[in-house]
């Protein structure tokens, strides 16, 4: 009887590459030949591409060289540029004023990274789109800048400022564009291969870049005068941003940030349907506010989440529809202000966060609706959120929800009953706006949340809180316990503040 065996071998992607065969005693070796051009490719694309990545990936890079190639040679414009501000073939340009003015240009940009990283570093990976596209952003206009230097040899005070700026916009673009691309990586990464993208993106960028050097170093000698030279730079930016822009619109990120939650709760309260990450990216605006409050296309409020329960406090003790308050640590404090703490308490008491809206600060005051003769003609609603100790991811985005209904409840109210503006509610009736919409919310919740999980959602990464993780314990203590009968007994709120789940 004859005995047959087979062995097959496959890469990553599952694909086979070679079959063994014993068969008589006889072993058979399949010949693997790998033409030149495939081995090429496999220097710049992960192994068992292209299964080891995201679907959006190839897309991705496609644009992104393209707008490296472009990049590469608007810089060889520039740091011609910046060479003769320098002094380059001036017999009276002192090397000395030169090394001090890249110094300074320097010094200036390393001060920016740190202040940038400091006041945007937890917001980078939730809005890794958008910084994205904002490094080149940067980067262009840090170019411009140094196209522009030369003009200002006569006024050295208004050159080293235009040389600083761009030292300053070129430094924001490292620390937005590094950290986006390694929060991209992350999400392309399938097989846990972070390190081996990064390095082969790595790899692509050098070849596109020397690409980029050998036609520019061509461009550069052809074009002489200021006037072709400002062409070319203004048709390589607007390049440079457009694939750019297509690069990032290629990408479908799954995790939940505040603007694909508003995206994704607008249309499964509307149509009950819940969009896949690639739906919903079709949809994303890549330059926005994080604070923002949408409803499909139209803005219907602002919200700020996990904040301090100072401000939550600041929100309430402004906005008391005229009564007398006085400041508490500039917080306005008025006589309902406990009440009304107190009853948001109790309503939201089975929910890991407490929410309270009110006008923007700016617009708040009589300056901004008598000056301009606006009487509070198209006011969004300002809603602040604080997060208990026991809030996880979940939360967050149920908060954002509710946020979100809050503003359409109001927007509907300003519509349909402008006789009474919602600003001018009492705190009774805004506590039952929140009671009314939390109702909404409970309703609909469990049936979102499914529906998220199904269409692919990751609803277990962090990405709706982009500032410092404040969160607040509420407590319930018995006041009067030590006092007399006829003291009486109440109850009241104890609040401990806390960062980042540490006292």
């Amino acid at each position: 009887m004859t005995k047959l065996v087979r062995a097959v071998e496959s890469d990553e992607s599952g694909t086979v590459t070679a079959v063994y065969r014993v068969e008589d005693n006889a072993l058979t070796i399949p010949l693997q030949r790998t033409s030149v051009l495939q081995r090429l490719i496999n220097v710049f694309l992960p192994a068992g591409f292209p299964s080891s990545v995201t679907d959006d990936y190839v897309g991705y890079q496609i644009y992104d060289s393209l707008q490296a190639f472009s990049s590469s040679i608007a810089q060889l414009l520039t740091s011609r540029a910046v060479l003769q501000g320098f002094g380059v073939g001036d017999a009276n340009a002192s090397a000395t004023s030169a090394l001090l003015l890249t110094v300074l240009q320097d010094t200036a940009g390393r001060l920016a990274t740190i202040l940038f990283a400091h006041k945007f570093g937890t917001a980078l990976e939730a809005e890794c789109k958008t910084y994205r596209f904002a490094a080149d952003i940067f980067n262009d206009l840090a170019m411009v800048m140094d196209c522009l230097s030369p003009l200002f040899v006569p006024a050295p005070l208004m050159r080293v400022g235009l040389l600083c700026l761009s030292g300053v916009l070129r430094a924001l673009c490292g620390v937005a564009g590094g950290a986006s691309k390694a929060s991209l990586s992350v999400h392309f990464a399938k097989s846990g291969n972070v390190a081996e993208l990064n390095a082969k993106a790595s790899s692509k960028e050098t070849v596109i870049s020397l690409l980029g050097m050998l036609v520019g170093s061509f461009v550069v000698s052809q074009v002489t005068s200021p006037l072709s030279t400002w062409t070319l730079l203004i048709l390589l930016l607007i390049v440079h941003l457009a694939t750019n822009y297509k690069a990032v619109r290629c990408v479908s990120i799954n995790t939940l940030n505040r603007q694909r939650i508003s995206i994704l709760f607008a249309t499964f309260h509307n149509d009950s349907t819940i969009l896949t990450p690639a739906q919903a990216s079709a949809y994303e605006r890549i330059l926005t506010t994080g604070n923002t409050l949408r409803w499909g296309n139209e803005v219907i409020g602002t919200c700020e989440i996990s904040t301090k329960f100072s401000a939550l406090l600041y929100s309430v003790g402004r906005d008391t529809a005229g009564e007398f308050t006085v400041e508490v640590d500039r917080i306005p404090v008025s006589a309902s202000t406990p009440e009304t703490i107190t009853s948001l308490a109790t309503v939201l008491e089975n929910e890991n966060y407490l929410l309270w809206f009110s006008p923007p600060p700016e617009s708040h005051s009589s300056f901004s609706f008598s000056r301009f003769g606006l009487r509070g003609k198209g006011i969004h609603p300002h809603i602040t959120i604080v997060l208990k100790t026991s809030a996880d991811t979940k939360d967050t985005i149920k908060a954002w929800i509710h946020a979100l209904l809050v503003a359409v409840e109001l927007t509907q109210l300003q519509k349909f009953v402008p006789e009474k503006p919602w600003w001018r509610l009492m705190a009774v009736e805004k506590i039952h706006i929140v009671e009314f919409t939390l109702r909404k919310v409970v309703i609909a919740w469990e049936e979102f949340v499914e529906g998220l999980e199904g269409a692919g959602w990751d609803l277990g990464t962090a990405a709706v809180e982009t500032g410092v993780r404040w969160r607040v314990q509420m407590e319930r203590e018995m006041e009067g316990r030590e006092k007399g009968e006829g003291d009486g007994e109440g109850e009241g709120e104890m609040v401990v503040e806390k960062v980042g789940g540490e006292l």
